[in-house]
Formats: structure tokens, sequence, C-alpha cells
């Protein structure tokens, strides 16, 4: 029976229901019913104190949400593929993505201060061990302490004079049109974002053949490719909320290229490396990155 209606699945932050509209004028460009947004409190918006990786990692931003499309309350979800765990639940797909924000990091700091200009012990919140680490390798006399909660909370903790700086995805900020406090950005070779920075998932049941159907027309090529490749290294790496690792491919014409960047859990190893290749080649180079990864680190990475 053809739908007349898509019901989908949000996460109800703020962010989240900007990265939900974007999905849904999509899909309106090539679905004439009635589309609407379902908001879904996740285990991860309860928790706003605790670092991910010691509640329960990532899926606790989409679990929720799953249940939901698996028992059809819902048909689409709308996801930041970064927060989504590397294995795919058993009965549903993630092979569509919306055009990739910025990947970027960036730093809100007190005073619109430089990274490098910040005093030394100034206090540096960050919700992942892989920027922790990262920014250690630049300035290890800064403090760095977890910070949790949507962006306006984390701003609103450098106001309350908690934090000296925060860093952020840069795709968040900009959503937000909170362009105006950004300190500083890193380029993406500075800090390697997180798989998937940037690029909103949409995702469906996998026998919903009508529902593909309309995906596979809203589905931007370039992000599929960038999503399927640094997806790929963290598959074989295991990887999860624990995993301290930034992998980002960029495309430009027929040219592709990988970099991962992995630590052991204590932070003090660190295992790089850059890969180019064909575009017709991603998959290959993304699996060769990943076991360069994997074998060098001797699971060093896994707790």
């Amino acid at each position: 029976m053809k739908k007349n209606k898509i019901l989908i699945g949000s996460r109800a932050s703020k962010l989240a229901m900007i990265y939900a509209n974007r999905a849904k004028n999509e899909i309106s460009k090539v679905f004439p019913g009635e589309i609407e947004i379902v908001k879904i409190t996740t285990d991860g918006d309860k928790n706003q104190k605790d670092r991910l990786s010691e509640i329960g990692g990532k899926g606790l931003f989409s679990k929720k949400i799953e249940e939901e499309l698996i028992d059809k309350k819902i048909d689409l979800a709308v996801h930041s593929l970064k927060d989504m765990p590397s294995e795919e639940t058993l009965g549903l797909i993630s092979n569509c993505f919306l055009k990739r924000n910025a990947p970027e990091e960036i730093l809100i700091s007190k005073e619109n201060k430089k990274f490098s200009e910040l005093n030394s012990n100034a206090i540096i919140g960050t919700s992942s061990y892989r920027r922790e680490f990262q920014l250690k390798r630049i300035r290890n006399d800064l403090n760095y302490k977890t910070i949790r909660g949507n962006i306006d909370t984390r701003i609103s903790k450098i106001n309350n004079k908690d934090y000296d700086g925060i860093i952020l995805a840069k795709a968040g900020i900009k959503s937000l049109d909170l362009d105006h406090l950004i300190s500083q950005e890193f380029s993406t070779q500075e800090i390697i974002p997180s798989a998937g920075q940037g690029i909103v998932s949409i995702q469906c049941r996998e026998d919903d053949k009508e529902i593909i159907k309309i995906l596979n027309k809203v589905n931007d090529k370039i992000s599929n490719i960038s999503a399927q490749a640094e997806r790929k290294v963290l598959k074989i790496l295991e990887g999860d909320c624990h995993t301290a690792v930034g992998i980002f491919s960029k495309i430009n014409n027929d040219d592709f290229e990988i970099s991962g960047e992995l630590f052991s859990l204590d932070g003090k190893q660190r295992f790089f490396k850059i890969i180019k290749d064909k575009i017709s080649n991603f998959l290959k180079v993304s699996i060769e990155l990943g076991n360069y990864l994997k074998r060098e680190s001797k699971d060093s990475y896994k707790k």
C-alpha cells in the first residue's frame, strides 16, 4: 500500500530538530504526502553529566529512536552519523546521507582567545578522549575536563566561568547560527574529526522498499562514499565511545584521501596514516587504513 504520510523520528534537541527538518525538506522534494517529525527523548539526552563512554556509549543517542523504528511507530530516523555505533542494528539500514556539513572542530573561549593564547592550566571542556588526546599534542599544559549537555548549555558554562574554553564540532555551531562565537577553527589536518562528523544519516527498516526508493532519491553520493569509508575503518577497529580515533576522508573529483589517527587508552601512543588513491578504490584503501591502525596499535586502544 502506497504511503500518504511519513513519520520521521528525531532527538528533541534544537540541533537535532534542525537536522530532522533538513531531512524533511529533502524528502518533501520527492514525496508529495504529509511528513511529520516525532520528537523522541533518548537515554543520552537524559544523562547530561557523565562521559558517554562511562554510561553506555554512542548507542545512547540512537537506541530509543531505533526501537521506535523497529516497532513501526516511525518510518524514518534521523541521526548525526558520528553518534551511531559502527555496527548496524539488525533489521535496519543507514544508507542515506545528506550533504556533509562542516567537519572541522572549533574553539569557543573566554575573551575570544586563540588556543595558543590561553593561559597555562586553563580549563578546556571536551566530550571525547579523541579531542583531549589530539589537543594535548598541541598543548599539554592545559587542563582538559569532561563537558556534556547541548550546545547552549556548554556555552553557558564558559559564561559562568566553569571553563576557559570548549571544543565543539563546527557543524552544530554553524547550524545554530552561532558562528560569531567561534574563537578559532582547527583544520582537519590539525584535528582529525570523528568518523562521520558533520554527516546526517537517515535510517529506515531494511524491508521497507517504498521508503528505500524515496531515500535513494535524496542520498548525497559524496557523503555516502565518505560515510562508508570512515565507518569501514571504525568497524575494522571495532570502535566504540572508548576508542580515541579520528577518521576523515576527502574527495576531489576522482581523487580520494583518507586519514586516520588512533590513540592508546592512556593517550600516550599515537598511530597515524594517510592513504591516497582513486575514488573507485575508496573501500579498498579504507580497509587498508583500518588494518594498518589495528595492526600497529596491537589493541592498545581497547579496554
